[in-house]
């Protein structure tokens, strides 16, 4: 029989609870991996939604931070059936004039493409390529700690605590890099006009002159099945079809237990357990917007007015800075926007293995204030036909997932929350609590999306969760 010291039990198989269970079976521990669905993975799973043959992705889809993640590039993915799609480009923004703004991957490129706003995108974002290594270690940690690089993260600070909108006007002259950055800061789920909205958009146009804007050959599932297959190697075990309603059912005793969930499972998981502040702090925990999200089986590429739409994987809808600030004000005032920014990933241009041949699978989505109950179809279908006329006419099949949808097919997001909690100013330091991994109950820890550096397939959240798990087991 297993020392119970010796054993470690992680709620939700997701890229941060994968994670977090790999650095534990690292260090020798016994860990069993609980997740509630059929198939693990969370949100990087890969579905046939629609119809047999295609292949779509239930949550992310294009994956910067995954490919530059500090923490999967120590282990063998690759090995373990990993590999990396890139399109031409990283990023397409299509306008109303029938051209694209096109983000190119390498950086004297973008600045050319840029034209007059070329020089200053370069100069904001070159110091993180250059060095991205040492700022991905500091951006993707936790942010009350020392960083590795001081005077770049003061740099990075400097910009990312400004409003988008701000930055956009004192620093780009022209509609077009104002555009192609309004929808990069846009990821953030934040109004434009607020503080921190500009972090995200940094953070993800860096990252696309370093490693791209790739999708894993035949899914995100992918990730989840390579990161499983290692922790396979190291002896652990992934449990599916095991929802953990209380940890009474883990008989935790001395064992380490860390949880992939956000502050309303927690909860409801641990209860009593809890100490009264550390339950205060979670019920006051704000979720951010929902996300509209729309799966597509199409019966040939999207027809993009603009030719130069199919070098890229990902695209934003929106038009210019202005429309897409309208967009996110009114979500982030519980409102909804006629016109939505709409996010569109169309990996079968350059993966053809998730269709049928000569077909193709499109993954779109908009946001919507957090458990919004209105269909967001035809404003995202029109928003689409805007930039690809005709596009309503390669639909075979569609799977719409409201909000709830999402809720019902992953518990962690809340009302359709894909960021694990909103990521404003208030809930940036301190996140979800004070403590941040640890919750003030011996060997309970969060390490979800909840807690820091936030969002996103990186599986960092749950590194430091467990690194700290480790550290005071052995104190």
């Amino acid at each position: 029989m297993t020392d119970a010291a010796q054993v470690a039990h992680v709620i939700g198989s997701g890229p941060n609870g994968l994670a977090a269970a790999i650095v534990l079976a690292q260090k020798g521990r016994k860990v069993h991996v609980y997740e509630a669905e059929s198939q693990p993975g969370g949100g990087a799973r890969t579905m046939e939604l629609t119809l047999p043959g295609f292949r779509h992705d239930f949550g992310s889809a294009i994956h910067p931070m995954a490919a530059a993640s500090p923490f999967f590039a120590m282990l063998p993915l690759e090995r373990h059936g990993l590999h990396w799609v890139q399109g031409q480009a990283p990023l397409a923004h299509p306008l109303d004039d029938g051209t694209a703004v096109i983000l190119e991957r390498n950086l004297l490129d973008a600045e050319r493409a840029l034209e007059q706003d070329g020089r200053a995108w370069r100069s904001l974002v070159e110091p993180l390529v250059e060095q991205w290594p040492a700022f991905a270690r500091d951006a993707l940690g936790p942010v009350m700690r020392v960083p590795l690089r001081p005077l770049l993260m003061a740099r990075f600070s400097y910009f990312a605590f400004q409003p988008a909108l701000r930055l956009a006007t004192s620093r780009f002259a022209g509609a077009r890099a104002r555009a192609l950055w309004g929808g990069l800061a846009a990821h953030s789920f934040l109004s434009l006009d607020v503080s921190l909205s500009s972090a995200i958009g940094i953070v993800l146009a860096a990252a696309s002159h370093v490693v791209g804007w790739p999708v894993p050959q035949g899914g995100s599932q992918a990730i989840a099945d390579a990161l499983i297959a290692h922790l396979g190697e190291l002896g652990g075990e992934v449990h599916t079809g095991r929802r953990i309603d209380s940890l009474d059912e883990l008989d935790p005793r001395n064992a380490l237990v860390l949880c992939d969930v956000t502050p309303r499972q927690l909860l409801a998981v641990a209860g009593a357990r809890l100490t009264r502040g550390y339950r205060e702090s979670l019920q006051r925990f704000r979720y951010a917007p929902g996300a509209f999200k729309i799966d597509y089986a199409l019966s040939e590429p999207i027809p993009w007015r603009a030719a130069e739409c199919r070098r890229a994987i990902g695209l934003h809808l929106g038009g210019t800075i202005e429309e897409i600030a309208r967009s996110e004000y009114a979500i982030a005032h519980d409102s909804i926007a006629e016109r939505p920014f709409v996010i569109v990933a169309q990996p079968t241009i350059y993966d053809p293995s998730r269709a049928p041949e000569g077909k193709h699978v499109a993954w779109v989505y908009c946001h919507v204030p957090n458990g919004c109950a209105v269909d967001m179809t035809s404003r995202i279908e029109d928003q689409i036909e805007r930039f690809a006329p005709g596009f309503r006419d390669c639909v075979m099949a569609r799977q719409v997932s409201s909000p709830a949808t999402l809720e019902s097919m992953d518990a962690n997001l809340v009302g359709g929350d894909i960021s694990g909690g909103e990521m404003s100013l208030s809930q940036f330091f301190l996140r979800p609590a004070l403590g941040i991994y640890y919750t003030g109950t011996p060997n309970l820890y969060m390490c979800s999306s909840s807690t820091p550096p936030g969002g996103g397939v990186h599986g960092m959240c749950g590194y430091h969760a467990a690194r700290m798990a480790l550290r005071r087991a052995a104190a």
